[in-house]
């Protein structure tokens, strides 16, 4: 961008934020009122992300397991926390909605009940391995018109906001292959943990990139799961994982490792269509690459590569759910995409369904 448009776009930027002349001041939104239960999950320090939005009041954290709780204790984003029971929580005056951030084997029943309470719910991934009783929370918050949001982390990375603005407006034309990476090296102590899961590293990783690709190409036709053991560990953890899925006029291949040195910085997702391809890497510091067959709009026909700002996970997850529940806008994703999600996840694990 030439240095006069970016300094025109600064400053209409800070004009945008100055009252209009006669313009009544807004008075200020009174925060939602939000606990957490559990502490178990390995994203449960996203609570930080909360207690410094003007957008919500943390009423308190729930944690039974004392090991746990003990160990939160001396974490930065529970330091002078209120703890409370979960009867006490959901019994809170004014509290509106709960983050579960159980261990995954506990998110289920813990989402279930705090929506039988009334509340909205941030449910962390992925949404157990029971699909009826999945079924059963989205259908029962929808009866009561409560957001249920999921915990996978990419949503609102810039780049992936970018790409859902090329595939609205048809920049890329007709999509006819996706391709998605999520790997890291798991360490000896949580393989143990994960293998406890018939889907292992694809059910506890591949999920966040999984939900990208079915909110790109919609529920798959056909899912084919590769699930395999490679590391020498006799752990039984299934945890080199390939999911082909087939669309009527698109495939999309999903690969998640838990071996992979330096595995982050191949975290990818790369979108091809008939007119350009849209490639993001990595994804937790986001750079995208861009072909394209003709220039649209400010991007050039042929390749170029577009940065993006620092992305922090779970601020725009938060700001957005804020906005829902004051019923500023509609939410980005459905129920029926989070429970086409749920059952594609299911099948790229090589679960039955």
């Amino acid at each position: 961008m030439p240095l006069q448009r970016r300094e025109f776009f600064t400053t209409a930027a800070a004009l945008a934020t100055l009252p209009a002349l006669g313009a009544k001041e807004q008075p200020p939104k009174k925060p939602i009122k939000i606990g957490q239960i559990g502490v178990g999950h390995a994203h449960a320090t996203k609570l930080s992300v909360y207690r410094k939005s003007a957008d919500y009041e943390v009423v308190g954290v729930v944690e039974p397991d004392a090991e746990l709780r003990k160990r939160a204790e001396s974490q930065e984003a529970f330091r002078g926390v209120t703890w409370m029971t979960r009867d006490e929580l959901l019994k809170a005056p004014g509290l509106q909605a709960v983050l579960v951030e159980t261990r995954v084997g506990d998110l289920l029943d813990t989402a279930e009940a705090c929506v039988a309470a009334g509340k909205h719910v941030h449910i962390d991934k992925p949404a157990g391995e029971s699909l009826p009783q999945f079924r059963r929370i989205l259908d029962t918050a929808a009866k009561q018109k409560l957001v249920v949001q999921m915990g996978y982390m990419y949503r609102y990375n810039p780049a992936v906001v970018l790409l859902r603005d090329f595939l609205k407006r048809g920049w890329l034309g007709e999509v006819f292959e996706v391709h998605a990476v999520m790997s890291k090296v798991v360490p000896a102590d949580e393989r143990k943990r994960l293998a406890k899961f018939r889907g292992g590293i694809m059910f506890e990783l591949g999920c966040h990139v999984l939900d990208l690709v079915v909110a790109i190409l919609g529920k798959p036709k056909e899912v084919s799961p590769f699930p395999l053991h490679s590391a020498k560990a006799d752990d039984g953890l299934l945890d080199n994982a390939l999911a082909v899925l087939s669309y009527p006029k698109a495939t999309a291949t999903v690969k998640s490792s838990a071996l992979e040195v330096e595995g982050g910085d191949r975290r990818h997702l790369v979108v091809c269509g008939t007119e350009g391809t849209f490639h993001i890497q990595p994804l937790d510091s986001p750079s995208a690459r861009v072909s394209l067959s003709q220039a649209r709009g400010e991007y050039k026909k042929g390749t170029q590569d577009v940065k993006f700002p620092k992305y922090t996970r779970y601020v725009d997850d938060a700001a957005d759910m804020a906005r829902v529940i004051r019923g500023e806008k509609p939410f980005d994703f459905s129920h029926e995409h989070d429970f086409a999600v749920q059952e594609t996840l299911l099948k790229a694990c090589g679960v039955k369904v």
